[in-house]
C-alpha cells in the first residue's frame, strides 16, 4: 500500500443508483494510497452493512475505506420512498451532522489523516457549501449524463427566455436546443417532467434550478464520463473533470453499495447457457410496474423462446409482490432465472449474455457501453428518457420500446424488439466500438487516466 496522502471525505445521496457509484470511486481513490470516508445516512449504512456477504468482513477482505453514518432527520418507521419528504428532511438536518463528523475527525487526528477534501453527490449540494464555511477543498460529482448537466445550468436562462415557466413547463411545442450537436429535449424528456404527482414535480424542478447554485460552491466537476462520448456537452461544463468510467476494484468487488443481498447464483446459471443467447432484464432500483405490465413483461420474454435472467425486486410493483401469469414459471422454468438483485457488472460481462433490457440510469448506461452489450430501452425516470436518445439515436447502440394507446409496452413490442435488435450487425459493431473507446479513455495515457491522476495529485 502506498503512503496516505490526504484524507478524502465522501457523501452520496440517500438511493443505491448514487452509492453504487461513489462505492468505485471511493475505492479508486483509496487504491492510491488516500485516506477516505464514505457517509451515508443511518438508514442506508444498515442497508449496505447487511447486504454485504460474511466474508466482506474478515480482517483481508474489508476495504481501505471508513464507512460511517450521520442521521437523515426521519424516524425509523418513516417511508423513505416518500421523496419529498426525506430530502426536506436530509436538508434541514444532515449540514449540521456532516460538520460535527468533520470536525471529529478533524479534532483527533493530525496532519494527513485530517479531512483535505469533500466529494460531495451533485444532489447532496449542501455538503459543497458546508466544505466552504470550513475551508475545504472540495468537488461535486456529476452521477448522471454529462448533457442533463447542461439543461440544469441552462434553466435560469430558459425562465428568463419565457420557454419555461417558473414551475418548469415548456411553454412552447418546440422541443428545447441548446447545441447543434446535443440532442434536443422533448417535452417528456425534461427529467423534472416525468411524474404525473405535481409535488414531485415541483421537487425535482427546484433540485434542477439550483445546480448552478452547488457549482459555485464547487472547486471541480468529477463526472462519471469520459471526454469522448460526449464533448459537445463537456466543453458546456464549467470544471468539468470527466474520470469514468468509474470501475470496480477486483479485491473489493463485494463492497459494490447495494442496499439488497447480491444472488451470485446466476452467475453459475449463466455457466451453463449458450453464448450470446442471455437477455438481460433489469430496471433498476426505483423503478415501479403496474401488475398488468408485469405481466406483459413475462409474458413477451417468453414470446422470444431464449433463455432469460430477471432482475425482479420485491417492491418493483406499488404496494404489492410482482405477480406473473399463470402457469409462467412453469413454462419457462428450464430457460429462465429471476433474483432479487444481481452483480450486474459480471452478468453484463459474461459471455452468454446477448443483450440489456434497461431503464437506461446512467450507471446502467456506462456499465453496459463499457462492456459493449446492446441496449433494449425502457427508461421509466428523470434524466432516464434522453438517456434513451443518446443510446438509441446518438450512439446507436439499442432500440427503444413503444407503449400503445393504453401506454403499456405490449408482450408483442417487446419479443419484436428484441429479435430486432439481436439480429442488428450493425448496433453491435457500435457496441463494439462504443466499448473500445470507454476502455481505451481509462487506460494508462487515456483521457480520463490522466484527469484522474491530475485530480489524486491536487489533493
Amino acid at each position: 500500500m502506498a503512503v496516505r496522502r490526504g484524507h478524502v471525505i465522501v457523501i452520496p445521496h440517500a438511493a443505491q443508483g448514487h452509492l453504487a457509484p461513489l462505492m468505485k470511486l471511493s475505492l479508486q481513490i483509496a487504491a492510491h494510497g488516500v485516506k477516505v470516508t464514505l457517509v451515508n445516512t443511518e438508514f442506508i449504512h444498515e442497508k449496505v452493512m447487511a447486504s454485504l456477504p460474511a466474508k466482506a468482513l474478515e480482517e483481508d477482505q474489508r476495504p481501505p475505506i471508513s464507512l460511517v453514518s450521520i442521521p437523515d432527520g426521519l424516524e425509523a418507521d418513516d417511508d423513505r420512498r416518500d421523496y419529498v419528504k426525506m430530502t426536506e428532511s436530509m436538508r434541514r438536518v444532515m449540514p449540521g451532522h456532516f460538520m460535527k463528523l468533520i470536525e471529529n475527525i478533524n479534532s483527533r487526528s493530525n496532519g494527513d489523516e485530517k479531512i483535505s477534501c469533500v466529494l460531495a453527490d451533485t444532489a447532496a449540494g449542501w455538503a459543497l457549501e458546508v466544505a466552504e464555511k470550513m475551508g475545504i477543498k472540495r468537488a461535486a460529482v456529476l452521477l448522471s449524463g454529462p448533457a442533463s448537466m447542461v439543461l440544469a445550468l441552462h434553466v435560469p436562462k430558459l425562465v428568463e427566455a419565457g420557454i419555461l415557466d417558473s414551475d418548469g413547463t415548456l411553454k412552447t411545442d418546440e422541443p428545447i436546443t441548446l447545441s447543434e450537436d446535443i440532442p434536443s429535449w422533448s417535452r417528456s424528456e425534461l427529467s423534472w417532467s416525468c411524474s404525473d404527482d405535481p409535488v414531485m414535480q415541483k421537487l425535482l424542478f427546484a433540485y434542477v434550478s439550483t445546480a448552478a447554485k452547488t457549482f459555485k460552491f464547487a472547486e471541480q466537476i468529477l463526472c462519471n464520463s469520459f471526454y469522448e462520448l460526449d464533448p459537445s456537452a463537456m466543453k458546456l461544463i464549467p470544471k468539468a473533470l470527466p474520470i469514468g468510467p468509474f470501475s470496480t476494484t477486483n479485491h473489493f468487488e463485494t463492497f459494490a453499495g447495494n442496499l439488497w443481498p447480491e444472488d451470485s447464483t446466476c452467475l453459475t446459471w449463466l455457466d451453463k447457457q449458450t453464448p450470446g443467447s442471455v437477455i438481460y432484464v433489469a430496471l433498476g432500483s426505483t423503478t415501479m410496474l403496474s401488475p398488468n405490465q408485469v405481466g406483459e413483461l413475462a409474458l413477451g420474454l417468453e414470446l422470444t423462446a431464449l433463455p432469460f435472467l430477471w432482475v425482479v425486486r420485491s417492491n418493483m410493483t406499488d404496494g404489492s409482490t410482482a405477480e406473473f401469469p399463470k402457469g409462467f414459471m412453469e413454462r419457462v422454468a428450464d430457460r429462465a432465472k429471476l433474483v432479487q438483485w444481481a452483480p450486474q457488472e459480471k452478468v453484463l460481462a459474461h459471455p452468454s449474455v446477448s443483450c440489456f433490457l434497461s431503464h437506461c440510469g446512467w450507471n446502467s448506461t456506462m456499465e453496459g457501453l463499457t462492456i459493449g452489450v446492446p441496449f433494449l430501452c425502457w427508461p421509466y425516470f428523470a434524466d432516464q428518457f434522453h438517456n434513451r436518445t443518446y443510446i438509441c439515436d446518438v450512439w446507436k447502440i439499442g432500440l427503444g420500446l413503444e407503449k400503445d394507446e393504453n401506454g403499456i409496452i405490449t408482450r408483442n413490442e417487446l419479443s419484436s424488439k428484441i429479435n430486432t435488435l439481436l439480429s442488428s450487425d450493425e448496433i453491435k459493431a457500435n457496441s463494439f466500438q462504443l466499448k473500445g473507446v470507454a476502455r481505451k479513455s481509462v487506460a494508462e495515457g487515456g483521457s480520463s487516466f490522466k484527469n484522474f491522476k491530475g485530480f489524486i495529485d491536487q489533493i
